[in-house]
C-alpha cells in the first residue's frame, strides 16, 4: 500500500464533496466562523480545535491545512501583527483555501495567511517551486534529475525556515503520515519551531497498537484510523524528537471509532521546545507546590513537594515558563552567582537554604521592618 497515494486520493475527493465519515464532532468558537465560507466549513475533516492555543502576534504553522479552516480562525486570533502558514499536499484542498484567502482578508481588513504545497514530514521542500523549475527546465534523464536536486539543495531556502515558528498546530493529520516517516515528521516540527515555541496537535490515538493487517487497509489509513499512534507512543515520539512538557490537554472519553475492539479517539497534545543548553551552578532551587507527593521531569529530576530542590540555571529558568510555572516556586540566591561552574550531573538533592543565602549577613528583623501580613 502506498500511504501517500491513498491519502491524496481520499482528500482530493473530500475537497470536491463532503465526506461525513471523516468528520469528528468539534465545537469551534462561533465568532471566528462567521466570515469563513460554507464550502470550507463543509470540508473540514478535523478532530479538535488547536487554533484556540494561538496568541496575538504568533507565527502559526498549520500542518495539513486542508481547506484552511484552522488557518482562517488562527489569522483572526493572531491579528495583523501575526502570521499564519498552511502546508498541505492536496492540490484541490489548496485551491479551495487559496481561492478564499483574499475574500477572508477583505472581511477582516488584513491578509496574514499564506498556503504552501508540500509534505508535512519534509518542510524544507516547496513542491510549487519544484514544479516551476521543472517547467523552466524539463528533466529528461537521471543526470538532469540529480542536477535539479542539487540545485534545489544549494540555492533554495527551506520552505519553512529553522527556528521561525511560535506555534505549530495540526488537526487530525499526523496520523496520515506513513509510520516510516513519522520520526522525520516530528524532527521537522522541532526544527522549524523557535526556542520556547510550542505545538498544539489534535489527532487520533489508539488505546492499543494497531496490528499490521489494519495498517495495510488503505481505507482505514486514509480514514485516520490505522495510522494512529498509540496514546503513550505519541508522547514518547515527541520526547525522542527533543520536545519537553508534553501534556494531553484534551482527551475524549468516548471513542470516535472502534475497530476489532481497539478504541480510536481524539486527543489534543501540547509540547514545547527549548530545554537545550549547558548546566551551570548558580545556587538556585525550585519548590514543587503539589498536588502530588513528588514528580519527575523529562530530564530525570525528581521534585518533592515542599522541598527546595537544587537545580542548574537552565532548569531554574525552564521551571518559570509554561507548562511548569504554576506548579513551581523559584528560589534565587540572595547574592547572584557570577561564576560558571558546571552543575554536577549526579546532583538531585535538597538545596540547603544557607546555600541560597550565602554571603548575606545573618540578621534578625523586627515586625516594624516588614510589611503587614
Amino acid at each position: 500500500m502506498d500511504v501517500r497515494n491513498e491519502v491524496v486520493d481520499r482528500y482530493q475527493q473530500g475537497a470536491k464533496e463532503r465526506e461525513a465519515i471523516l468528520c469528528c464532532p468539534v465545537d469551534y468558537d462561533p465568532q471566528f466562523l462567521k466570515i469563513i465560507p460554507q464550502e470550507i466549513l463543509d470540508r473540514d475533516y478535523g478532530c479538535g480545535d488547536p487554533s484556540r492555543y494561538a496568541r496575538k502576534g504568533d507565527v502559526v504553522l498549520d500542518l495539513g491545512s486542508g481547506g484552511g479552516k484552522i488557518c482562517f480562525i488562527a489569522s483572526q486570533i493572531v491579528g495583523e501583527t501575526g502570521r499564519v502558514i498552511g502546508v498541505d499536499m492536496t492540490a484541490d484542498m489548496l485551491d479551495l483555501a487559496r481561492t478564499n484567502a483574499s475574500v477572508i482578508a477583505q472581511k477582516i481588513g488584513y491578509g496574514n495567511v499564506e498556503f504552501k504545497r508540500g509534505h508535512i514530514e519534509d518542510l524544507r521542500t516547496d513542491l510549487d517551486e519544484i514544479d516551476a523549475k521543472l517547467k523552466q527546465n524539463p528533466v529528461t534523464n537521471a543526470d538532469e534529475f540529480e542536477a535539479l536536486l542539487d540545485d534545489i539543495a544549494k540555492n533554495n531556502e527551506p520552505m519553512i525556515a529553522d527556528n521561525s515558528v511560535d506555534l505549530i498546530v495540526s488537526n487530525c493529520v499526523l496520523n496520515l503520515v506513513s509510520d516510516d516517516k513519522k520520526k522525520q515528521l516530528f524532527a521537522e516540527m522541532y526544527r522549524v519551531l523557535k526556542p520556547g515555541g510550542r505545538i498544539a496537535v489534535s489527532d487520533i490515538v489508539s488505546d492499543e497498537i494497531s496490528p499490521e493487517h489494519l495498517k495495510k487497509d488503505g481505507k482505514l489509513w486514509s480514514g485516520c484510523i490505522s495510522g494512529a499512534l498509540q496514546e503513550k507512543e505519541f508522547v514518547d515520539e515527541l520526547a525522542l524528537a527533543g520536545f519537553h512538557g508534553m501534556n494531553i490537554d484534551k482527551y475524549e472519553q468516548a471513542p470516535w471509532q472502534i475497530v476489532e475492539g481497539i478504541e480510536y479517539r481524539s486527543v489534543t497534545v501540547l509540547a514545547y521546545k527549548g530545554k537545550e543548553g549547558v548546566c551551570i551552578e548558580k545556587n538556585q532551587a525550585v519548590i514543587y507546590k503539589g498536588p502530588w507527593k513528588s514528580v519527575c521531569d523529562d530530564d530525570g529530576h525528581t521534585f518533592t513537594r515542599g522541598q527546595r530542590i537544587a537545580v542548574c540555571e537552565k532548569t531554574f529558568n525552564l521551571m518559570q515558563r509554561e507548562p511548569y510555572s504554576d506548579q513551581m516556586v523559584p528560589v534565587a540566591p540572595n547574592i547572584e552567582v557570577t561564576t560558571n561552574e558546571e552543575f554536577p550531573s549526579c546532583r538531585s538533592d535538597i538545596r540547603d537554604p544557607q546555600e541560597t543565602k550565602r554571603g548575606v549577613k545573618r540578621t534578625t528583623s523586627e515586625p516594624s521592618q516588614g510589611s503587614c501580613c
